[in-house]
């Protein structure tokens, strides 16, 4: 069998994002009922961090110790990759030594490189482009809540950045419409809006934009990386911040999601993450579980 890569959401059919939804929330089940799931013991997982992280290397970590494995964490310091060392060669010899590679940095190019001259699974841990790990937990936490995503309305708020991207991603791979409300000159990719305008498009009026919105997503108005252009930012989006009142405007069942970490007084208002229509606790739990179902995806298959 070739091997798989998750670099993007569009790695994947929608009928094995729909598995992989499914088979997290039966992981969750079992690891919460007690059942033991050593479906990984004896394999390796290399996690290179490039951009630093809470949530995605302690979600890795563990998803690799309840499966039976282990795990490798190496920083910009333990690692030679893309400088002492091209690319290439540096994915030649890990794929060699451990049984699948995550990867989260800056350019797209450097995972799909790695990916190129893997021999085991390469998974986007997060890129300046793509965020696809966060939007399995994302999607998983609304079918927890409230059922199948097909044919719903989300509304992102706020800067079109690499999750604004992946949510364009996925309104085609979970077949939803998406409404992006961002400031003129923070748009996502033109590309990914032009290719997917049949089920996404922009709507500047962030009041209009929540209009009967099934889901809200935001996050922060700087990204990693960003840190200098705080202050012209926060200008920029001071219209864009996701509070309680914004919610009402959307459907009564509406849900918020935010990748986190939040910057409360900014992107969310001091009190939207104790809003109760506010799931992140949730979310950010399930990117232990989706991605436990990606790794025994790319590892070992389909169950049953």
């Amino acid at each position: 069998m070739s091997v798989r890569h998750f670099l993007t959401l569009r790695d994947l059919s929608r009928d094995e994002l729909g598995y992989l939804i499914q088979r997290a929330i039966e992981l969750k089940t079992m690891l919460r009922n007690g059942q033991r799931h050593e479906v990984l013991r004896g394999r390796t997982l290399g996690m290179i961090f490039e951009k630093a992280s809470t949530r995605t290397r302690v979600s890795f970590e563990v998803a690799m110790t309840q499966f039976g494995g282990s795990s490798i964490f190496l920083s910009p310091r333990d690692t030679q990759l893309g400088r002492g060392e091209p690319i290439e060669d540096s994915a030649r010899v890990m794929s060699r030594m451990v049984d699948a590679v995550m990867i989260r940095t800056f350019a797209h190019s450097t995972v799909e490189t790695f990916a190129a001259h893997s021999s085991v699974p390469v998974i986007n841990a997060l890129t300046d482009d793509f965020h696809p790990c966060q939007l399995l937990a994302d999607i998983q936490t609304y079918v927890e809540h409230r059922g199948s995503i097909q044919g719903k309305r989300v509304v992102w708020v706020g800067d079109g950045n690499n999750m604004c991207n992946s949510y364009i991603n996925a309104a085609r791979q979970f077949d939803f419409e998406l409404v992006i409300s961002s400031p003129e000159g923070f748009d996502p990719r033109a590309d990914l809006v032009t290719e997917n305008s049949d089920r996404v498009r922009i709507e500047r009026d962030v009041q209009a934009a929540v209009e009967g919105a099934h889901l809200v997503v935001t996050d922060v108005w700087a990204s990693m990386g960003q840190e200098e252009e705080q202050a012209q930012r926060v200008q920029a989006f001071s219209q864009y911040q996701v509070s309680p009142a914004l919610m009402d405007r959307a459907d009564k069942q509406a849900l918020f999601m935010h990748c986190l970490p939040a910057h409360r007084g900014e992107e969310v208002s001091l009190d939207m993450l104790d809003d109760p229509r506010a799931v992140v606790w949730d979310e950010a739990e399930n990117r232990l579980h989706a991605q436990k179902a990606l790794l025994e995806f790319l590892l070992i298959g389909p169950t049953g």
